[in-house]
């Protein structure tokens, strides 16, 4: 499969200023993330917060924080874990859906660990627990380090968004707010995103495993597992 739509994107179209981009994929970095108990006590702050936003991503955002903090700790972790790290459609990791755990896989990740290079990202600064392209360090690199090559690569992989926003509408997961404010930072997704995304559902990604060789072969490659 080809990487997505690599090349055809050079800017979002966003009605959003760069302000409330990096305000959003900062909030939504941290809280796509394992939630933690820190997180839920940010809860009132990052409500109050998506206040300067538009409605198209203030709506949405304000939907999963009521039920994000409604919701018991105890199965808040349960849903989590039952959403990302058990069903193949929902992985939060964006190569995954056009590549799986295959070798091709491992050329679509060393675009992410070159575009942290570029920024000036040390070897050691990502840490060993998560592949590069693991949504919310994607979406933290844009939001504080790197605006425009982060919304490069988030932009590139609208069609893979989408998708994982889909799946999470499909069964009901409050976490589909989140992915619909990301997507309103980015292009808006048109026919060939469409095509793509039809792809990618019929197909799945793929199920081989036959590692990562050309990506372990990289000096700053690194994965694992969450926690």
């Amino acid at each position: 499969m080809k990487l997505l739509t690599r090349g055809r994107r050079t800017g979002t179209g966003s009605a959003l200023s760069e302000r409330q981009q990096r305000l959003v994929w900062r909030m939504t970095a941290l809280l796509l993330d394992y939630p933690t108990a820190e997180t839920a006590g940010l809860v009132d702050q990052l409500g109050a917060a998506t206040a300067e936003l538009p409605d198209a991503a203030r709506a949405p955002m304000a939907e999963f924080l009521n039920r994000f903090g409604e919701t018991d700790p105890m199965r808040r972790a349960s849903i989590y874990v039952e959403t990302f790290d058990m069903q193949r459609r929902s992985s939060l990791h964006l190569t995954y859906y056009a590549y799986g755990d295959t070798r091709k896989r491992g050329m679509a990740l060393l675009r992410f660990k070159h575009a942290y290079r570029q920024a000036g990202i040390a070897d050691g600064d990502l840490g060993n627990s998560e592949l590069p392209d693991y949504l919310p360090m994607v979406l933290e690199f844009a939001a504080t380090v790197d605006h425009a090559q982060g919304e490069r690569l988030l932009a590139e992989h609208v069609p893979v968004l989408e998708l994982l926003r889909l799946s999470l509408e499909d069964n009901g997961s409050y976490y589909t707010g989140l992915l619909a404010a990301i997507l309103v930072t980015l292009p808006p997704v048109n026919s060939a995103d469409r095509r793509r995304i039809a792809q990618l559902a019929a197909e799945g990604p793929p199920d081989e495993d036959v590692g990562l060789d050309p990506f372990a072969l990289d000096p700053m490659a690194s994965g694992g597992t969450r926690r």
